[in-house]
């Protein structure tokens, strides 16, 4: 492979490995303009917007062992990488494409396996991940919060029964 081109596909590499996704979008008839405002979106969920030729990802996306996205490698492709949350970036790229209606969603590579635009869709409407946590957190500390109340019911019932006493014995 000629230097120029071994430059190309060690770059795509150096984006296929800040995160464990790449969502492949068509980016035909986008201005610069909005890709500046959809980087700059981006930037806040620690993703990035790249350019490149289908050629250069392929050769690069076949290095890492990804799955074989031939089938999609085909018009203008930018790759789309970055940050821990790919479900976090499908709702925003999902949305700032249905809001352009010029750009589109092509399909995407999450933990090793690949995604038609279908599921890319899926994902994007899953909640955030800070709110999963947060999920998750409740989930694991609700029977911990029912077994306080069991063992602070036994003491409670007891000083019922004997405030009832009491108040059985002064006549109220």
């Amino acid at each position: 492979m000629r230097p120029e081109k071994q430059y190309l596909v060690d770059e795509v590499n150096s984006h296929l490995d800040k995160s464990d996704y790449v969502y492949l979008t068509n980016y035909e008839r986008i201005t610069v303009d909005e890709i500046a405002d959809l980087r700059a979106q981006l930037s806040e969920h620690d993703a990035e917007f790249h350019v490149v030729k289908n050629s250069i990802f392929g050769v690069a996306a076949a290095s890492k062992d990804l799955p074989d996205m031939g089938e999609y490698l085909t018009g203008q492709t930018a790759i789309i990488v970055g940050g821990n949350n790919p479900s976090g970036v499908a709702k925003l790229i999902g949305e700032f494409f249905k809001k352009k209606e010029k750009v589109d969603i092509k399909a995407g590579i999450v933990n090793e396996r690949a995604l038609s635009k279908d599921e890319i869709e899926v994902l994007a409407k899953l909640p955030g991940l800070e709110v999963l946590r947060a999920q998750l957190l409740g989930l694991l500390a609700q029977p911990a919060t029912g077994f306080v109340r069991v063992l602070n019911a036994v003491p409670q019932n007891l000083v019922n029964v004997l405030q009832a006493k009491v108040r059985q014995e002064n006549g109220e």
